[in-house]
């Protein structure tokens, strides 16, 4: 008999949780407080979260809809590289090429898996209580819902995350994301990362015609270019190596989005009776390792085989949180651990860490990195993980 779930956020992992549930058999609605869900760039989807994909069944469909990257170069930002990979080494070492793939289409994908009706917009939950048979809900249009269940996947300043934990508070990191797509293609083996003092440039395929991009440097929070975001980066990134300039150079200024990144104070609690959280809601992270969706579809797939073990939720909710908090951990702490040695100062120590990553044998580098990335580094729980759900 399915269960009757609420999904409050229908971002990447909300969307993808709503899937992964819908396929079981369960009740879900999805609520979503913003109108329009065309926002962002690109997103990198690797190898663990392709497996994540293919779990919830719609993993072939992502592939299509993206781009490919199949070695990963690191160079300096005069073009002397850092890195010189071997052609399919993210292939040799993950089981796949990353996938890069637009935000909307990956949206679309997802959305085009569920149900119609599942999905209603423009509505926010704004208070939680639980009751005796699953929890009721004050919406921000006034009315009140009741949920056997509620799922939070509405981000880092999720409504759920802060009444299971209380107050979470965000703290400036002390730099800045730009990201842009841009209506050109470049050489594949160049696809990756520029590294210079406090400062990095990323571009990757995106599809047959098309470029993502990301860069970050250290700025106060809050400001602006006055100029405007890309005319700034334009000149910021002007020396640099090709071909950033003329990625640069084919990007619409109104498809450039900038972002101060927080840390947010870590949740606690990730689950409390029938009342779990997803995604960013649950373990925001910075953007170094291109982890912060590929987590959550992984929370998704996993919540799903969780829920479908039993009737109980709260002790699927609970087993969950226990399941997946120790690879989560570990991938924020080393999102972070990156950010901070790109954005060291002075910047002349941030040149140095940079440029010390050529020291490291690729293939300790290759394997640290399946153990993050790759299909097998997907992890599913077991029958003896389920059994008491």
């Amino acid at each position: 008999m399915g269960k009757q779930i609420l999904v409050i956020g229908a971002g990447i992992s909300g969307l993808a949780t709503s899937v992964a549930l819908q396929r079981r058999g369960h009740d879900v609605t999805v609520i979503e407080e913003r109108t329009d869900s065309s926002s962002g760039a690109g997103i990198s989807i690797w190898p663990n979260a392709l497996a994540a994909l293919d779990e919830i069944g719609v993993g072939d469909a992502v592939r299509e809809a993206g781009g490919r990257v199949t070695a990963g170069a690191l160079r300096w930002r005069d073009g002397t590289w850092l890195r010189h990979p071997a052609p399919e080494r993210l292939v040799k070492a993950l089981g796949e090429p990353l996938v890069v793939i637009r935000r909307s289409a990956l949206t679309k994908v997802l959305t085009d898996a569920l149900a119609g009706g599942t999905i209603h917009t423009g509505l926010s939950a704004e208070e939680l209580v639980m009751t005796s048979d699953g929890v009721r809900l004050a919406m921000s249009d006034s009315t009140m819902r009741e949920a056997a269940a509620v799922i939070g996947a509405d981000g880092t300043r999720s409504v759920v995350a802060r009444h299971l934990n209380g107050r979470l508070a965000d703290h400036y990191v002390g730099y800045t994301a730009w990201r842009g797509v841009a209506a050109c293609t470049i050489d594949p083996d160049v696809a990756g990362e520029v590294l210079g003092p406090g400062i990095e440039f990323g571009h990757v395929p995106l599809g047959a015609d098309r470029t993502y991009w990301f860069a970050t440097e250290r700025a106060p929070a809050g400001h602006a270019a006055p100029q405007g975001e890309l005319a700034y980066l334009r000149v910021r990134f002007s020396s640099w190596a090709d071909p950033i300039r003329a990625v640069l150079a084919a990007t619409d200024p109104d498809d450039v989005l900038r972002n101060d990144l927080y840390d947010r104070d870590q949740a606690r609690q990730w689950s409390r009776g029938p009342i779990v959280v997803v995604g960013d809601a649950a373990h925001p992270m910075r953007p170094h390792l291109g982890q912060g969706g590929c987590q959550g579809l992984e929370d998704a797939a996993v919540l799903a085989r969780f829920v479908d073990a039993g009737d109980n939720l709260a002790a699927a909710f609970a087993r969950f949180a226990a399941f997946r908090r120790p690879r989560v951990r570990a991938v924020v702490r080393e999102s972070k651990l990156i950010g901070q040695m790109v954005n060291l100062r002075p910047a002349f120590l941030s040149a140095l860490a940079s440029r010390a990553t050529i020291l490291m044998p690729e293939a300790l580098l290759t394997r640290h990195l399946a153990a993050v990335a790759a299909r097998s580094a997907f992890a599913l729980p077991s029958d003896r993980d389920t059994a008491s759900v």
